[in-house]
């Protein structure tokens, strides 16, 4: 089951990418051919890390290092800097931060080095304030998940379950929705 699942999911997010990232194929231009094929070429890597923990609780450095790289280089070569004023940067290093510290109060127990690396990458790839929107789809179905599994009596409060998957989820709503969830949530905060 998996294989087909991987290829099917694989293959929409691909179609979603084109949606989002090409508006018309009359007005395809050079710069969005590329564009398309970095957002695809993140997608996959994110893919094999989704069913990589999902498999084995754990993120390949050899995954992720090269994934970090590939966005760093592209935020260069795309913007000509590490994103507004460094904004892609300092998103990447707050949400590593802020996964560091749960893993260094919980001595490893609670989060693995991996999700910090993977924070931090997301932080890199999303920007401010999608990286908002990614954390918290990835807390709160993560949540739901261990919750789910407690009661159905398949994981107990100890139990591990590898948090990557959910993190990755978060990043693809993020790159899809998050502008509008952002959208919505400041206008339903105003009104």
């Amino acid at each position: 089951m998996q294989y087909p699942i991987v290829e099917i999911s694989t293959g929409l997010i691909f179609l979603l990418m084109f949606k989002f990232q090409i508006s018309s194929l009359n007005q395809v231009v050079s710069i969005e051919i590329l564009n398309l094929f970095y957002f695809w070429t993140v997608a996959s890597l994110l893919i094999v890390l989704f069913v990589y923990d999902l498999k084995h609780y754990i993120l390949p450095d050899k995954i992720l290092f090269p994934a970090i790289g590939l966005v760093l280089f592209w935020d260069l070569l795309a913007r000509g800097s590490l994103g507004e004023g460094g904004g892609f940067v300092v998103s990447g290093f707050s949400a590593a931060s802020f996964f560091l510290a749960i893993f260094l109060f919980s001595r490893g127990r609670a989060m693995g080095f991996g999700d910090v690396k993977l924070a931090f990458f997301m932080g890199l790839f999303l920007g401010w304030p999608n990286i908002l929107v990614a954390l918290f789809c990835a807390f709160m179905a993560g949540a739901a998940v261990g919750i789910v599994l407690i009661v159905m009596k398949k994981k107990g409060m100890k139990s591990e379950v590898p948090f990557g998957p959910f993190l990755i989820a978060g990043t693809f709503v993020a790159l899809f929705f998050g502008k509008l969830l952002v959208d919505r949530y400041i206008g339903f905060l105003l009104t």
